[in-house]
């Protein structure tokens, strides 16, 4: 069985300033998804999921979809507000998306395989993406488990501001022991990575593991999903920005004795946070295809 993949494509952009899932940055104004769905469907995903926004899909088939039509199987879901577990309504004032776990339960109604999820605004490279691939198809989909493919922090920084990175916590078998979100990243002027909390800086290594976002889960996962969304659902009649997000759903897994792999890559993540970062991206997409790592042209490279 071939495992899917869910591209959670739904996001505002609101530090880059614009739509930044369908910007391009390729020699050809490919997007970076467009890089993710190239290296997806080499690695031997049978099916592609984008989770969007209802208001950008004329806009969303256009730049992607129209150009990858015939060469994979693709589907898309709409994240909204109003799509809740059970008969919960929206809280009144509420008007933040409810975060990433709720993306990916989108998709819930055409998964009944092994699957994996990747952020549409992040370059994940090849390797990732068939490290990944190779593992899901080795799971049992009638068992609750997951994976994590995790990145070194040293290669997830970008020079242009603060990012939030999910640092994960490993045991001598590589199985995630836990899994902490660290938000305001950055660099000191000696070069060392430290997050703040609190007014306090705290110093990272930078060979720590950190989850991107690109994260494996056998289908039983939405059924916990839905279960996790209660807690929040209840903490959102008083924090009206309260998001459910992936970490959450991998702490409970592993609270429960589920075993999570982190798997390890070389490849270096790169993404836009902020519109700074579109001159960086370019230019690591530009000597990827100098290096022939990718064609020119994604969609004509007979």
């Amino acid at each position: 069985m071939k495992p899917s993949l869910v591209i959670l494509a739904a996001g505002f952009g609101s530090r880059y300033g614009g739509v930044k899932q369908l910007d391009g940055f390729g020699p050809n104004g490919e997007k970076i998804i467009d890089y993710t769905v190239f290296d997806a469907l080499e690695a031997g995903f049978g099916k592609i999921i984008f989770v969007i926004r209802k208001e950008i899909e004329s806009e969303f088939r256009v730049a992607i979809l129209d150009k990858w039509r015939g060469r994979g199987h693709f589907e898309v879901v709409y994240q909204s507000l109003d799509a809740l577990p059970k008969s919960y309504k929206v809280p009144e004032g509420r008007v933040k998306p409810w975060g990433t776990a709720h993306a990916v339960w989108m998709a819930a109604p055409i998964i009944d395989e092994p699957f994996g999820i990747v952020n549409a605004d992040d370059f994940y490279g090849k390797n990732s993406l068939k490290t990944l691939a190779i593992y899901l198809k080795s799971l049992d989909n009638k068992e609750l488990t997951g994976c994590v493919v995790g990145y070194e922090l040293e290669k997830t920084i970008t020079d242009n501001g603060s990012v939030s990175r999910g640092v994960c916590e490993v045991d001598a078998d590589q199985q995630l022991k836990v899994i902490s979100e660290r938000t305001a990243i950055s660099r000191d002027a000696d070069g060392r990575i430290y997050y703040q909390e609190a007014g306090v800086r705290f110093h990272l290594d930078s060979q720590a593991i950190v989850s991107m976002n690109l994260i494996g889960f056998t289908s039983l996962v939405f059924q916990e999903i839905e279960k996790g969304f209660d807690g929040i659902f209840q903490t959102s009649k008083v924090n009206l920005k309260v998001e459910y997000y992936i970490p959450l759903v991998l702490s409970s897994l592993i609270n429960q004795g589920i075993k999570i792999p982190v798997l390890e890559t070389e490849d270096h993540w790169f993404g836009v946070t902020y519109s700074e970062d579109k001159v960086w991206v370019k230019s690591q997409l530009k000597r990827l295809v100098e290096d022939r790592i990718y064609p020119n042209d994604l969609f004509n490279n007979d």
